[in-house]
């Protein structure tokens, strides 16, 4: 059928508006919003509540790369589309828990497998076949739709709990999730082909780049692994935990609300500033930076006792917050390349994933056992230093842009514009 939107940028346009409610905000941004009402009305601790998003969380990395490796073969709307339903309809479904603790971590666990196909991973996916040279600028465009939920979400969530209750919350997030992410690939999300053939029959373009096998054996690989896992680890983990952080401090629970919508427009903007500067500088010091943040934001809540300085902590946070979605992709496709960018990528996802999903449990375990979060934060800001020296010894990129200058910080990175 022909295309109707014709210009990458309508690729771009769709990933804001599907991450806008992707796993990230939906999944796991709002689950601090729920956290107390479900603890208050269940009688659970948060260590126990907490398992139920590692367990989404580890589930949906695991399942990513399989995703991955069926969207490289089949496309991506014909594994996207139904992934997106299951998910809205499994998120939905965490209303009919039960007084089991057990079913409520099965529902989680639901909803992090069919949350595989609403990541970050298919938009990237697209745009990185559509954009070469302003690829920084495309995926951080795009992944300011993470921000844009992160900053609306969980307002949302906690209206329809206000006004509702908890139950009829996760009902309102379903809908929401459909409403918006399948008409979003449905209409923008797109991979790029060519007519071949006698027939004019339209193929999927064969991008450069290493297979999974090959990529898997590369130091390039586990370096960017051991990073990414290390700040999901810190900046997912703190998220998760900010808004029962700060009422615990006696900060109002719609301040503390606020904060976090705060830190989620941070995001947008840590985002755009990123993808303009991925395309100009060496990314790994672009990553470097953004590291920081995260780590200046755990040493600020560790002294946060009001609101303000609650809010630069979660801010800082913020700004760092998603780094590793778009830093994931483009680092990807310029160490590892485009060829088996769905499968590699999920593995990395996967990774982030199991980062994402500890963080918030390992946080809830250290309240439950020390009354406060203190000694993990400080853990996990050692964890911060790591990802930081790492970027910072990364070689010059094995893909780099065609028609490459070399840029500011490294022999082959460079600027960038649509590949079409």
């Amino acid at each position: 059928m022909k295309e109707i939107f014709r210009n990458p940028w309508w690729v771009v346009f769709g990933a804001v508006i599907g991450l806008l409610v992707g796993n990230g905000p939906v999944m796991q941004f709002t689950f601090g919003v729920f956290l107390k009402p479900i603890s208050q009305d269940m009688g659970w601790d948060r260590g126990t509540i907490s398992l139920a998003l590692n367990a989404g969380l580890v589930l949906t990395g695991l399942a990513t790369p399989i995703a991955g490796r069926l969207m490289d073969r089949y496309g991506i709307r014909t594994i996207a589309l139904p992934a997106i339903t299951i998910f809205a309809l499994a998120t939905a479904s965490v209303s009919l828990v039960s007084s089991s603790a057990a079913f409520f971590v099965a529902l989680y666990s639901i909803m992090g497998l069919a949350a595989a196909g609403q990541t970050p991973m298919p938009y990237s996916k697209a745009i990185a076949t559509w954009f070469d040279k302003k690829r920084g600028l495309a995926l951080g465009i795009a992944i300011s739709g993470v921000g844009l939920g992160t900053a609306l979400v969980p307002k949302f969530a906690m209206s329809l709990i206000q006004s509702y209750g908890w139950r009829e919350a996760y009902i309102g997030l379903g809908l929401l999730t459909f409403i918006l992410a399948f008409p979003a690939v449905l209409f923008f999300i797109r991979d790029r082909k060519v007519e071949t053939g006698a027939e004019g029959k339209a193929k999927l373009i064969v991008q450069k780049g290493l297979t999974t096998g090959e990529a898997l054996r590369t130091t390039d690989f586990w370096l960017l692994a051991t990073s990414f896992f290390f700040v999901a680890l810190a900046a997912n983990g703190a998220i998760a935990h900010v808004v029962p952080m700060l009422t615990d401090r006696g900060v109002a629970p719609g301040v503390a609300i606020s904060a976090l919508s705060v830190a989620g427009m941070a995001l947008i903007g840590g985002r755009l500033i990123s993808g303009y500067l991925l395309d100009r500088i060496f990314a790994p010091y672009v990553a470097a930076a953004f590291f920081l943040a995260p780590l200046a934001g755990l040493l600020v809540l560790m002294q946060a006792h009001d609101a303000s300085l609650g809010a630069v902590g979660t801010v800082l946070i913020g700004i760092g917050l998603g780094a590793e979605v778009d830093l994931i992709a483009f680092l990807l496709t310029r160490y590892l390349g485009n060829r088996s960018f769905g499968e590699i990528y999920g593995y990395l996802f996967l990774v982030f994933m199991l980062g994402s999903g500890l963080g918030p449990m390992i946080m809830g375990v250290s309240f439950d056992h020390f009354g406060g979060y203190s000694e993990i934060m400080m853990a996990l800001s050692v964890g911060l230093v790591v990802s930081v020296i790492i970027m910072l010894r990364m070689k010059p990129y094995r893909f780099p842009p065609e028609e490459s200058q070399p840029c500011k910080g490294a022999e082959k990175a460079t600027l960038g514009q649509p590949a079409e």
